[in-house]
């Protein structure tokens, strides 16, 4: 049994004592987070973020916090079916009373939800799986004195490149389907601030997309790397004829061009089209990876944590990448707080061979964020590795309550 008087006082001693520490409380929060501007692409446009956060309680008392952003249309979630699969099992049980932090990713490379297992392109609880496997790794973090990041160096990936040690990253900039004007002064900006890679979004109905790239490439210049994200706007059999026109702006990659219902066209489709295919929204859970290297549907792959089910799993995917000879981009989710960025930002500093990065655009993006700790990347894009145990930020407890518009608490005995 582990003595209360220790575990009070130094965690990590009770930890590592006989039995180690269990989880005691799981919460739940269905959060509102507000956006400075509204975010339109082909398929959706958000004036805020609905996410879900989650709160692990060992008992030590330690906590982590962990999140999610359940998108319906990109992996069939809801707030409400991530509330459903979260309080169905009894995670207590399933992580167990780990004694180090090594033991604690051990458990978590093995932990899957009923709804992912179910569905043919695993996928159907990532959100949901994200928002719980992080808020494990930083409570047991803090716990343990261990860095999120170096979940990254202990996960058991064959041919994940990474590094020897946590590096500093450079995130891109994007450019939303906005007025010409907006679109305009963020070009100026982004090139003015240094950047060396910018995605703007096409195929919105009523954009003028030849005319905005033209304007666009000449503000940005020559050398800055230009990606498009069509977000799923053509149909397969005019691809070729809504891309053609814009191969004269020198993009580097096309992200997402059809519907998923039409994503094995690209197998055909994409060595004629004279630019790289990334895959997004057909690019949701291991399967997905699978289809895509095996029927030769993308050369870049949008890893993002939430969609694809958190840091562990997103990890096998970069790995099959890698050995697959693709190219990968960490992505993220317009509206994702501090806790998201910073899961990214440990990925993204000790993996090798990403060839894009998003993620960090908290202050530029959010009204209100989650922790008071700002971690938004600084000029040309360019942020240093995060340090501190877990995820090396502090979520408010206040900044969460006034951001929550449900929450539910699970205990185990």
């Amino acid at each position: 049994m582990v003595d209360r008087s220790i575990a009070a006082s130094d965690p990590a001693a009770a930890a590592s004592g006989k039995g180690g520490v269990a989880i005691r409380k799981l919460e739940l929060f269905r959060i509102d987070v507000p956006l400075k501007k509204p975010i339109k692409h082909a398929s959706y446009e958000r004036t805020s973020s609905e996410n879900l956060v989650v709160r692990v309680e060992l008992t030590t008392g330690q906590a982590g916090y962990g999140e999610g952003v359940p998108r319906s249309y990109v992996t069939g979630e809801t707030i409400d079916s991530t509330f459903q699969a979260l309080g169905s099992s009894d995670w207590a049980r399933t992580i167990g009373k780990p004694s180090s932090f090594a033991e604690v990713v051990g458990r978590l490379e093995r932990l899957s939800l009923p709804e992912i297992d179910a569905d043919p392109r695993g996928m159907a609880g990532n959100a949901a799986r994200c928002a719980l496997e992080l808020a494990v790794l930083d409570a047991y973090g803090r716990t343990f004195g261990e860095s999120i990041g170096r979940a990254v160096e202990l996960a058991d990936v064959d041919g994940l490149r990474r590094f020897d040690a946590p590096r500093g990253v450079r995130y891109s900039a994007a450019i939303t389907a906005e007025s010409r004007r907006k679109e305009i002064v963020s070009a100026i900006k982004f090139r003015v601030y240094g950047f060396r890679d910018v995605k703007t979004k096409v195929g919105v109905v009523g954009q003028d997309d030849p005319k905005r790239l033209e304007t666009l490439r000449r503000i940005l210049g020559r050398r800055m790397d230009v990606r498009l994200d069509a977000n799923e706007a053509w149909p397969a059999a005019d691809l070729l004829a809504k891309v053609a026109p814009l191969l004269r702006f020198r993009p580097s990659v096309l992200e997402q061009p059809v519907a998923h219902a039409e994503v094995d066209a690209l197998a055909d489709l994409r060595p004629r089209l004279g630019v790289p295919v990334m895959l997004d929204e057909s690019l949701c859970g291991w399967p997905d990876a699978v289809a895509a290297v095996e029927r030769k549907t993308a050369d870049v792959l949008n890893v993002r944590l939430s969609k694809c089910g958190g840091i562990l799993p997103s990890l096998r995917i970069m790995a099959l990448a890698h050995r697959s000879g693709l190219g990968v981009q960490l992505g993220c989710h317009p509206g994702e707080t501090a806790i998201l960025s910073a899961a990214g930002r440990h990925v993204a500093s000790r993996v090798d061979g990403i060839r894009y990065l998003e993620g960090s655009y908290d202050r530029h993006i959010l009204r209100a964020n989650l922790t008071r700790d700002d971690i938004t990347f600084g000029y040309g894009g360019r942020a240093g590795p995060l340090k501190g145990p877990g995820l090396g930020v502090e979520v408010d407890p206040e900044l969460l309550a006034a951001m929550t518009r449900e929450r539910r608490e699970i205990t185990y005995d």
